[in-house]
């Protein structure tokens, strides 16, 4: 049983901005698989067993590590092998599992663009839900248009979590979530925005999206690196409770 439909995005390259450090970086990107649909209420209650009010809707208010968790049992649901293990807290990707997982940044905004170069893929009232809107939580997968890419939602609606730290020289463990939610103004709805939270952190704007894909590396891959995390890593900088700063 396919749990749900899936694209595939070719290889290419995506140049990643990071605003607080102001630095660009260009990642070479191998093809993998993305959801067309962000992952749904009724697809998180089919899988985990939990109550579904509105089916159609993204599930939000998951944290990183539940998004994780779900990875996990979707790939197991199909027999997969799981992308990732963890002790506690510590959650190690498997690179070369053909399991689900979350997108890496780099894979999220390359998705996102679609050959795009603007901030938008199309004009935002067209393609994304926001504060625009005046709506008060997520709304149903699919009604606004999709991307080039076949994929819809990627901007607006709800955020969706990532693989990769945030910042680990300043945010220590904060992952990172993209795209835009549905009470963000315009300016925050982009391609290129970064937030991010602790593991733990939930809201009601904040869902998942699954990718697939494995790579011959041990510890790096699609834009991300152990190696480059723990260089950057430390413990000295302020960490605000929930949401990042603006820039």
């Amino acid at each position: 049983m396919e749990l749900t439909e899936m694209r595939r995005i070719p290889g290419g390259t995506v140049t990643l901005h990071d605003a607080r450090r102001k630095e660009h970086r260009t990642v070479e990107l191998e093809s993998f698989e993305i959801g067309m649909f962000p992952v749904t209420e009724e697809l998180f209650a089919e899988l985990l067993g939990v109550p579904s009010q509105h089916p159609r809707r993204p599930a939000g208010d998951l944290s990183w590590l539940r998004a994780i968790r779900f990875c996990n049992a979707a790939s197991e649901w199909e027999g997969l092998d799981p992308a990732y293990s963890y002790d506690g807290e510590d959650v190690t990707w498997h690179v070369d599992s053909d399991g689900y997982r979350l997108p890496t940044e780099a894979e999220g905004e390359h998705a996102c663009r679609a050959g795009s170069t603007g901030p938008h893929y199309g004009p935002l009232d067209e393609v994304a839900w926001t504060a625009a809107d005046g709506v008060t939580s997520p709304q149903d997968v699919g009604g606004r248009l999709p991307n080039l890419n076949g994929l819809f939602d990627m901007l607006g609606n709800v955020w969706e979590w990532c693989w990769d730290l945030l910042d680990p020289e300043r945010y220590d463990d904060y992952r990172v979530f993209r795209g835009g939610g549905f009470a963000d103004e315009a300016w925050s709805v982009r391609a290129s925005t970064r937030r991010g939270g602790a593991p733990r952190m939930h809201h009601d704007d904040v869902g998942m999206r699954l990718a697939r894909g494995g790579f011959d590396a041990v510890d790096a891959a699609q834009g991300w690196s152990a190696r480059a995390d723990a260089e950057r890593g430390g413990r000295g900088g302020p960490r605000p409770f929930g949401w990042t700063p603006r820039r």
